[in-house]
């Protein structure tokens, strides 16, 4: 489910204020100078555990926060709830080296946009970055197909009676679409509206049903039996 785009920090606009949040050391610096020199990225802050984190989250309000999972102190993914909570306009990405579903789905229940295993390459993560800024959601492929294993258990053909069915049939499409993969671009396309209305719809239905991010909306539209998966 990765959606591309080129993000907010084409030419003219404000860099993507990021932080990166992981308690190893030499991969915590390589990995901001890294970002440091990536083209519409600015690595504003780093900590070292989950309380320093959600800490210095509030004070300097990143645009983004990469969060590791296994962390002293506090959780990356009890970080990633009091970030959500302190800052609510910050995406989380938690890049980690937990492969295990149990983990992808808190951290999507925890409000993550993005969900990277610690072998991705520094281009990967800067895509990242600039996807979720975007409002769009990316994990990686591996962690994908465990995901949409998981829609597929999840999903039942009968549909039920839920918060959901406030949503209108067109930000039901949408929704749809969106649990293929599809980005705002391609949505757009094969609805034959504009992108500014993919995004109006997606964050009506985000609104509606008080979730936080793209895939956790999906995951909570095939509970409640709103998409039916092949």
């Amino acid at each position: 489910m990765a959606d591309e785009s080129a993000g907010p920090a084409s030419a003219g606009t404000e860099p993507i204020r990021v932080m990166v949040v992981d308690d190893q050391e030499l991969f915590r610096r390589g990995l901001t100078m890294l970002l440091g020199i990536e083209g519409g990225i600015e690595v504003v802050g780093e900590a070292g555990d989950g309380i320093e984190g959600t800490t210095m989250a509030a004070s300097v309000a990143p645009d983004v926060v990469l969060l590791d999972i296994r962390m002293p102190k506090r959780t990356g993914i009890e970080a990633c709830r009091a970030i959500k909570e302190a800052v609510p306009s910050a995406k989380i990405i938690m890049l980690t080296v937990s492969d295990e579903e149990a983990d992808l789905y808190e951290a999507v229940k925890s409000g993550a946009s993005g969900y990277l295993l610690k072998d991705s390459s520094i281009e990967e993560v800067a895509q990242a970055v600039r996807v979720v800024a975007d409002g769009q959601s990316l994990i990686s492929p591996s962690m994908a197909v465990k995901l949409i294993d998981e829609f597929k258990q999840m999903s039942k053909p009968e549909r039920v009676s839920g918060p959901g069915l406030r949503l209108t049939e067109r930000e039901l499409e949408v929704l749809r679409l969106v649990a293929k993969g599809m980005n705002n671009r391609e949505i757009a396309k094969q609805l034959f509206i504009s992108e500014n209305t993919v995004k109006n719809h997606v964050r009506n239905i985000l609104e509606k049903l008080q979730l936080h991010s793209r895939m956790e909306a999906v995951m909570y539209a095939v509970r409640e039996k709103l998409l039916d998966l092949p």
